[in-house]
């Protein structure tokens, strides 16, 4: 029978997490008893087994039990009707069938309660979340968490932001309560099942869901995993080193984006955002990364609308206005110009430019050149930097940009022209 694609990913996580329950009360009564246990379904299908090889088959009393006597423990998982088959101990010794049904019923209460415990899951969403937020006090105690929860914090990483809150908080139609918490984190484990598949992860212990429809995924950024999404269009800027890899980033996060819309209900596709952040050193760096990541998905959102991946770099002119933090405008002016960095020429041309109001023929008489040469000129610097000086938005980000390098003390680029233009980013007296 068809289902939606969203309905048969739940699906599988239900199923998966009663598998992983009658696994384990199998395993347990098994140890307990020193004998044979399965778990069958309704239609009598080996769902769970002390014994690998009777998993998914049909339980033949004949045949699985080799003549031996057995029990059958009819209990209740996971809201439905289950039986446990034990059959007779391996030592010959005849099992008292109260003391296999209490032992049953005792291990499936045990497993309930360590259900409703903050598990392995939860204490890695925590963990991630103390993370983002900043808890990196004691490096060696969190290096020894990340190790126990199996996540290897090695690597150079950037922190990718998933809004999916228009699906994993959805509320039905017939049903306008919010979804319960179950649902809800069905939901987000289909989010992060289709990263995982996405980057083809080992585990998803890098994934978490951190509440209010939000996913974050801790992505290994060095180019070796970013391999399948690298072109090399643009010169890397070696003195902006959070900014490597930053296009590579962005391209994965695009593909991400439309695996993530085939997930999920049509009517909540055009609803999911990403931001991507830089990769900072260290581990309060994730932090760092973290916070770009929100400021580009909360600018992007409002600027350019859901359904898209938005990164400090591809907000123009609003990530100089809507960031707060001085020090990462500054590095986002650094990463912009930093094509134009041994270009010393060019970066006089666009002193002169801005000066001159952006008037052609008062930059040329200024610089002495033909205005042919100036458009050859500026055309270069579209080429190199991705913006063009002659378009309003972007000669904006450009000035800007300047402005703040120049604020930052960057004057190791000198820009000397007859016209009499002082350091890169700063415009003479003479010339305002």
């Amino acid at each position: 029978m068809w289902l939606p694609v969203e309905r048969r990913y739940l699906l599988a996580i239900v199923t998966r997490e009663f598998e992983q329950a009658a696994t384990v009360i199998a395993e347990r009564t098994a140890d307990l008893l020193s004998a044979e246990v399965s778990v069958v379904d309704e239609r009598g299908v080996v769902v769970a087994s002390s014994e690998s090889d009777l998993v998914g088959v049909l339980f033949d009393p004949t045949r699985d039990s080799a003549g031996a006597e057995y029990l059958e423990v009819p209990v209740r998982l996971d809201n439905q009707s289950r039986r446990v088959i034990i059959v007779g101990q391996q030592d010959g010794e005849v099992i008292s069938p109260r003391l296999a049904r209490s032992l049953v019923e005792l291990v499936v209460d045990q497993t309930a309660v360590v259900d409703r415990l903050p598990n392995k899951l939860e204490l890695k969403n925590t963990f991630i979340h103390k993370l983002l937020h900043g808890a990196t006090e004691d490096e060696a105690a969190i290096l020894r968490e990340a190790q126990i929860l199996g996540m290897d914090l090695a690597p150079p990483r950037a922190v990718i932001v998933i809004d999916a809150a228009s699906w994993i908080l959805q509320t039905g139609r017939q049903d306008p309560q919010p979804p319960s918490e179950q649902l809800v984190r069905q939901r987000a484990q289909v989010i992060i099942g289709s990263v995982v598949e996405f980057f083809e992860l080992p585990t998803e212990t890098i994934c978490a869901y951190l509440g209010d429809g939000e996913v974050v995924v801790l992505k290994a950024s060095n180019k070796r995993n970013l391999s399948r999404w690298v072109v090399r269009d643009r010169q890397e800027d070696s003195s902006n080193p959070s900014w490597a890899n930053l296009a590579a980033l962005q391209r994965a996060g695009e593909a991400l984006l439309r695996q993530l819309r085939a997930r999920v209900p049509v009517k909540c596709r055009s609803s999911i955002s990403i931001g991507i952040g830089r990769h900072h050193p260290g581990l309060d760096g994730l932090a760092r990364s973290y916070q770009d990541a929100r400021v580009a998905l909360s600018l992007g959102r409002r600027l350019y609308a859901p359904n898209g991946v938005h990164c400090l770099d591809r907000l123009g002119i609003a990530a100089f206005v809507g960031v707060s933090d001085e020090r990462t405008k500054i590095d986002l002016a650094r990463y912009l110009l930093s094509p134009l960095d041994h270009e010393p020429e060019l970066l006089a041309t666009l002193d002169a430019f801005f000066a001159n109001n952006c008037c052609p023929s008062a930059t040329s008489r200024q610089l002495s050149i033909h205005r042919n040469t100036l458009s050859y000129r500026l055309d270069k610097i579209a080429s190199l930097a991705g913006l063009d000086p002659r378009c309003f938005d972007e000669a904006v980000q450009i000035r800007l940009a300047l402005v703040l390098r120049s604020i930052a003390g960057d004057t190791t680029e000198t820009a000397v022209t007859s016209g009499g233009i002082s350091p890169a980013g700063s415009i003479s007296s003479d010339h305002r």
